[in-house]
């Protein structure tokens, strides 16, 4: 069996290498091949194009790489067209994959999408455009397959693999152990994975964590670094906050840190839902490009931006969003938690049972679900 993929993205390489690994268990002589990350490569995935060529963010930032892009869609439809695939699986990253799906799809080349794209946040009449790119849509959010039923589109639900992956007890002693933390408080401080996040973030939350360190003189920040390049800036945004010595960088290992900490600070994305996940209570900050912000204005349809929120409907994760991700307020909330231990695991408790209501072993199902639509 031949399986051609797309992954867009770190996130989406993870879930590429779990889904590959999970099919060779079924399948150890599947060949894997496409645009794919570290690791879907070490999982066995031939890699005719990195994932990262596919890392842009935004409504506006993203139109300077429109042509490069529309380049690499053409070519990868050309040469699975030529040597089919079983069947295609194109893994999040929905503004390059529909496109690319709908002309796998075309060719007689069956076709899955595994994310769903948030059509329930914004632009929902994506649903047609799914609706003639994908025979199925794997989706790891449980509310989402009956939006596609309504449609007629097949979708299932195949859980989140970061809640299958999530501990069912986080050991926060042992986290702090390997951090050299003592027995203070720690307030993990995550700051986004992009250098276009962090950019517009990092200052924020660095001139937060002066106003949190000034009421809490003995506090403790970490924060896990998503990308070698992205430690220069956020080293500089620290000194000139003036709080570096107070705080541990780690090269990435986001989980040691959210786990070792009472409190998480970060930039607004599916780290908050891991945050959810190890039962940490957070507060969430973003920013947008200004003409970003405008356009989302009139798009996003939302009382909520993080998926834990959304996915719970109640407020849990205090949000400050574009003019209001201001360093005073922000930093008065995480005091505010941090004053407030029966709101902290109120807030733990519930999302315990949210990692439950998401723990279904995704790798598994989605594999399942793959082989059984390519041999159909």
């Amino acid at each position: 069996m031949k399986i051609g993929l797309v992954a867009g993205e770190a996130s989406g390489d993870v879930l590429g290498a779990g889904l590959i690994r999970a099919i060779r268990e079924r399948i150890p002589d599947a060949e894997f091949e496409g645009v794919a990350g570290p690791e879907m490569v070490a999982a066995g995935c031939e890699q005719w194009e990195p994932s990262d060529s596919l890392a842009v963010m935004g409504l506006v930032e993203p139109l300077a790489h429109i042509p490069r892009l529309l380049r690499l869609r053409r070519e990868l439809a050309r040469r699975w067209r030529e040597s089919p695939p079983d069947v295609f699986v194109g893994i999040d990253a929905p503004d390059f994959n529909l496109g690319l799906e709908k002309k796998l799809r075309k060719a007689g080349i069956k076709t899955t999408h595994y994310v769903s794209p948030s059509i329930w946040a914004w632009r929902p009449g994506r649903v047609k455009k799914v609706k003639k790119a994908a025979d199925r849509v794997l989706c790891i959010l449980p509310f989402e397959p009956a939006l596609y039923e309504a449609h007629g589109v097949d979708a299932v639900f195949v859980g989140h693999p970061k809640a299958h992956e999530a501990p069912e007890v986080v050991d926060v002693e042992a986290a702090r152990v390997e951090l050299g933390f003592g027995t203070g408080e720690v307030v993990a401080v995550m700051p986004g994975s992009r250098s276009g996040e962090v950019s517009r973030i990092g200052g924020i939350v660095a001139a937060a964590a002066k106003a949190i360190l000034a009421a809490r003189p003995g506090i403790r920040f970490v924060t896990p670094i998503a990308a070698p390049k992205l430690r220069p800036l956020i080293e500089q945004q620290l000194r000139d906050a003036g709080v570096d010595a107070q705080f541990t960088l780690l090269d990435g290992d986001a989980n040691l840190a959210m786990s070792a900490a009472d409190v998480v600070l970060q930039a607004s994305g599916t780290a908050v839902l891991e945050a959810a996940l190890l039962r940490k209570p957070t507060v969430a900050t973003y920013r947008v490009s200004p003409v970003t912000y405008w356009i989302a204005r009139w798009l996003v349809k939302l009382e909520y931006f993080t998926l834990p929120n959304l996915l719970t409907e109640q407020p849990l994760v205090p949000e400050f969003m574009q003019h209001g991700a201001l360093p005073g307020p922000i930093a008065a909330e995480v005091i505010a938690l941090l004053d407030d231990p029966e709101r902290r695991r109120s807030i733990s408790e519930r999302f315990d049972r949210l990692r439950a209501e998401l723990a279904l072993d995704a790798d598994q199902h989605a594999a399942d679900s793959v082989i059984e639509l390519a041999r159909r």
